[in-house]
């Protein structure tokens, strides 16, 4: 009887020996679940991730800011400097038009070139000029022009036109000579007070732009006129595409 108690006692120690042995095994082949968590946040996944992004976000950042750089010294260049020399041009001539409107019975105005620049135009009533049917300056007419050309010598680098208009009184040939050799008249007057020959340019216009009704005596008195239009020259707008102005 005292065997077969101590048999019995001895199978009931190997079959618990063998429950833990087979506990400890399936654990070790399931895992505790830890493990797998881990390798989804491992190091080496959050460095992947991590570079990867910063290597977009470099890449962005290079890419936006090499692209506003070359937006920025195009427009420097190119944009702002035509602007800023149209702006200057403009400042200038408006002040001197401002200066001219104290020569008397003439009438001054800024207007835009074909270029995009502002010019002075001078228009001067052929009757302060000239007597009737003449061409020949009077001397309230060299007195006007003198004090034109003493506001010019300010505006060294700027060339100067000059238009004769007439009424439509007589023949197209007749008022085509008179035209011209009125403003000739007046452009060698500008060039005796000192004026650079070279930025000196002279037109008869006849009656071909009238600016008022020429059925009218009113009307022919204003056509009867010479423009004198001062504009940039060349050496001007670089001057003012460059700042040195």
């Amino acid at each position: 009887m005292k065997k077969i108690l101590t048999i019995l006692f001895c199978l009931s120690l190997l079959c618990t020996g063998c429950g833990s042995s087979s506990k400890a095994s399936k654990s070790a082949i399931m895992g505790d679940g830890s493990a797998v968590g881990a390798g989804i946040d491992s190091p080496g996944g959050k460095d992947t991730k991590k570079k990867s992004s910063s290597k977009s976000s470099k890449e962005t950042k290079k890419t936006k800011k090499t692209k506003t750089s070359k937006e920025t010294e195009r427009t420097t260049y190119d944009e702002p400097v035509g602007e800023d020399a149209v702006s200057i041009i403009g400042y200038i001539m408006e002040q001197k038009a401002s200066d001219m409107s104290g020569i008397g019975d003439v009438s001054v105005e800024t207007i835009t070139d074909s270029r995009g620049y502002e010019a002075i135009k001078v228009t001067f009533d052929s009757g302060i000029l000239f007597e009737t049917g003449k061409y020949s300056l009077n001397e309230d007419a060299k007195d006007a022009l003198s004090a034109f050309v003493e506001e010019i010598r300010e505006l060294p680098e700027t060339n100067i036109t000059v238009y004769g208009h007439t009424d439509n009184t007589g023949s197209a040939a007749v008022n085509e000579r008179v035209s011209l050799q009125r403003a000739k008249s007046v452009s060698d007057y500008l060039k005796r007070l000192g004026i650079e020959a070279n930025r000196i340019v002279h037109e008869g216009k006849s009656f071909r732009e009238p600016i008022a009704d020429n059925s009218t005596a009113e009307g022919r008195r204003i056509n009867r006129r010479v423009e004198v239009f001062v504009y940039a020259n060349d050496s001007m707008i670089r001057q003012a595409k460059e700042g040195t102005l």
